[in-house]
Order: structure tokens, then sequence, then C-alpha cells
């Protein structure tokens, strides 16, 4: 029953690591590969209206997440006035206010879209029908072109196909051409759909092509089906059903994409630009709901998030621990301390971080053999030895400064302590057991911590745990099937070497 619970707790492990990180790449996108490039859209709103002399606000709606885009960052230019973003059901603005302000004003929004497949748009709520009666004769016109339309559809967005048809296509007739001396043709269509019992409003996109400047909104039709669930997108003079895969969508909610009050003559104009950056730097950009499952180190500081980018380096080097002394046979002096050799690898390089750290070992070694004659108590020794290896490290650093070396500064990365241990470790095994066993085990230990900073410098392996956080159960559980392992190791097979020479035939 132990041994079934154990693979259970460890399949556990398993599929909660893979589960919890195959999430995070399809909710948050973030890529299994470092190195990965994303497009990401840059847009500037320039807002120009003149002032009238006294309070101004200004009102600016914003694009949000939606099918095909993601928003990353968004800044404003506006000196001297307050700035406050605000959301409700009906979508994002941003509100500009000034106490007094005269003559010709500009305000710049800018944001950064990154195109993104799995990108969904919020749900929307389906606009209240608003019906506003006609007068003669633009009733009658209205009520026969409901009628011809109607008779040809078969749903809410066929019907909306069919007036748009009848409206600005080949089959328009004396009543379009009526009505639409009253309105423009979106708002002509939504005003029929509406009469009709069809839940639908105007919406305001943006047509994104490179390098493009001083652009204009155009205006699209959204038909909410039968149920309201469900909305499709129309171009209102072609009839065109579905939205283009160019198409920024940016007032979603029916209200004015700007309205400014206390000035006149205002305009609001875009430009745009494309290019690719990085997937980690999108990721990083991404604004993140304050969520359970949306937890992650990107949320920290930059220092933080650099302090744990090398913390959870550590259990990769576990790893390797484990498997060179379990499956291989490799000896250490100190279970661990060639994952923290690795970790000053790491920071000071592997050429200057092996001459480093052989010179402390073997200078520490000598003075370590004159305290012996001293007889000191172990703690004393001990502290002493630390002491001693902080002067070597503050001396050879001095040295390499003075001589211009300037990777022999990386030195004090160096974990002193554990290299004062080590010192202490391989001095008694040589009085005990000979300069041989100091060989193996010290050997042991440089080849281990050599292995374990080739793994955890590896870029791939460095972006999968960071950006990961699955993948530490999932090296639970490796870590927990290779503890259970009870056979042979490898460098153990060298015992039966002479049974099979005695089984070579003559």
């Amino acid at each position: 029953m132990s041994r079934l619970m154990f693979y259970i707790i460890v399949g556990l492990l398993m599929v909660v690591g893979i589960a919890t990180s195959v999430q995070r790449h399809v909710q948050f996108e973030i890529p299994w590969l470092p190195g990965e490039q994303r497009q990401v859209w840059e847009i500037e709103a320039g807002i120009s209206f003149n002032a009238q002399g006294g309070p101004v606000q200004v009102d600016l709606a914003l694009p949000s997440h939606q099918a095909g885009y993601r928003v990353l960052t968004e800044n404003t230019a506006s000196s001297g006035y307050g700035l406050a973003y605000q959301a409700d059901e009906l979508g994002r603005t941003a509100r500009w206010t000034i106490r007094e302000a005269a003559g010709s004003q500009t305000l710049y929004y800018s944001v950064q879209m990154l195109v993104s497949d799995d990108a969904r748009s919020p749900v929307q709520t389906p606009p209240e029908v608003a019906t506003t009666p006609w007068e003669t004769p633009y009733d009658t016109a209205a009520s026969q072109l409901i009628e011809q339309a109607w008779a040809r559809s078969a749903n809410n967005a066929t019907f909306a196909r069919e007036l748009i048809r009848d409206i600005n296509g080949e089959r328009q007739e004396e009543n379009a051409r009526l009505l639409l001396t009253q309105e423009t043709p979106a708002a002509l269509v939504v005003r029929l759909l509406n009469q009709a019992g069809v839940q639908a409003r105007e919406i305001s996109g943006l047509l994104l092509e490179d390098g493009r400047r001083r652009q204009t909104l155009s205006s699209w039709i959204q038909v909410f089906n039968e149920s309201g669930e469900e909305w499709t997108i129309f171009h209102p003079l072609t009839g065109e059903q579905g939205k283009p895969d160019n198409l920024l969508l940016w007032e979603t909610g029916g209200r004015a994409v700007l309205e400014v009050q206390g000035g006149t003559n205002s305009r609001v104009t875009f430009s745009m630009m494309t290019h690719d950056q990085p997937a980690s730097a999108a990721v990083r950009n991404h604004y993140s709901e304050d969520t359970l499952l949306n937890f992650s180190i990107h949320s920290l500081p930059l220092e933080e998030q650099a302090l744990f980018q090398t913390i959870l380096l550590i259990p990769i080097g576990a790893l390797m621990v484990v498997f060179l002394r379990v499956l291989v046979g490799i000896k250490t002096s100190g279970t661990f301390m060639p994952v923290l050799i690795a970790l000053a690898f790491i920071q000071t390089s592997l050429p200057t971080g092996l001459i480093g750290f052989l010179l402390i070992v073997a200078v520490g070694l000598i003075i370590r053999n004159y305290l012996s004659y001293l007889n000191l108590l172990l703690v004393a020794r001990v502290s002493a030895v630390i002491i001693t290896v902080i002067a070597i490290i503050s001396i050879f650093t001095v040295l390499a400064y003075r001589m211009g070396l300037s990777a022999g500064l990386t030195i004090t990365f160096f974990p002193m302590i554990i290299l004062a241990w080590t010192i202490e470790r391989m001095s008694i095994l040589w009085e005990e057991e000979g300069p041989k066993q100091v060989l193996i085990q010290g050997g042991g230990s440089l080849i281990t911590a050599i292995l374990a900073y080739l793994a955890m410098n590896n870029p791939w392996v460095r972006h999968i745990t960071f950006n990961f956080l699955g993948v530490q159960l999932i090296l639970m559980a490796l870590i927990l099937l290779l503890g259970n392992y009870t056979g042979y190791r490898l460098l153990e097979l060298r015992r039966f070497k002479p049974i099979t020479d005695d089984e070579k035939p003559s």
C-alpha cells in the first residue's frame, strides 16, 4: 500500500506540474523556447481641439483584449492634464481633465497591442433595442425595407446582411435612398435592425497598416444572435460578414469614441507601426489580473525576479547531483556542495571559476594542514579556516585587480562557508584515508559541479524554470523516483569485470 501511495504522489506531482505549465503556455502565451518573436502593433491616437478658456474634460474610448489582440502597455502625453482610466460594461475610457485651458490643445494616447491567435474577446452585454419613431414618409420606407429583408432571411445575421445589401448594394431602391438622407449607412442599418427587434449597435474599428499616419476609425455593425450570447460583425457598406484579421476593434460599447467638454473642433487621428519583439518581453509587459491562476514571478520587482531566476535553477543542480550519485556512483565532498559551486560558476564563468576554486582549495589545504598541529577544537578550527578563506579570496581579488584581470573580481561570488567546510572535510579525509580519496571526492565534486553548471546555465533550462513554476513539481517527482532506486551504480559494475574476464574462452 505504501508503494502504491508513493507512485500516486509521484504521478500527481507529474500531472500537476505538466498541467500547470501547459496552462501558463496556453492562457498567458508564454513560449516554450527562448528567443521566440511576437508581432506587436504600436498605435498612437492624437487628440486635437480648441479649448474655450475654461474647464475641459476629454473622454476617449480605449481598446481592450479581443480576438487576435492583447493589450501590452499604454501611455499618455498630456502636460498639465489630470488623467484617469475608467472601465464599465461598455468598455474602457481615458478621461483627461484640466481646470483651465485656452487655444489649440493636443493630447496623445499610445498603446502596444500583441498579435495573439489565442486571444479571445470579452463577454459583451447586448445593447437594449432602441426604437426611434420615423416621421412621414420615412416610416413607410423603413417598414418596406424591413419586410423585404426579413422575408429573404433566416436569422438575425442573414437579416442584417440582406438589409445592408438593400441599402447599399445593387438592390438599392428609392426607399433606401430616401432614408439615407436622414442617417449614415451604418446608423441606418442599426436603426432598422433595432426597429425589427434585433439587438445591434454601431462600433468603431481601426484597420492596421504598417507605417500609416493620420488614419481615422471606420464604422462596423455588431449584430447579436437570437439568444444574445454571440455576435457577428458586418461591414456597413458591403455586407461582408466577419472580422478582418487586420481590424482592431477600438470601441465596442456603442458610445462616442471622443467626447470633449469645454472645447470645439475636436478630432482624433491614429498613427501605427508594427515590429517584432522577444516573446518573453511581451509576456513581462502583459498586464495580468491578480488571480491565483495567474500567480507569476513576473509580478515581482525586477530585482527579486533576477534573484528568483537563479534560485529556481537550484533544483536542476540537485537533480544532477542525485543522478550522478545514485545512478552513476560519483563520490562528492559534501552532498550538495557541487550545486553551490555551480552557482558560483554561473556568476564567474566556468574558466575563471575553475581556476579560482582550485587556488582557494589548494591554499586552504596548506593552511589547514598547519592548523592541525595546533590541536584546536573543531569549532575554533573551522572558524579559522573560514577567516582564512575570506583572506585568500580578498588577496586574490586585489591581485587580479592590480594585474588588470577583471574576471578575477568575480571570485567573491564563491560561497565562503561552503568552501571552508570543503577544505575541512578534505583535510580530515587526507589524514584518515590518504590523498587518493581526496582526489577521488574532490575530482567527483568538481565534475559534478561542472555538469550541474552546464545544465543550469543552458538558455532553454533557464527559460523553462523561470517561466513555468510547474517544472519544480516535475523535478520533485523525478528526484523521488531516483531516490527510490536501489540497484547497482554504473561505477560499481567494475567489480564484475574479473568475472567477465574469467568467462572469456582461453
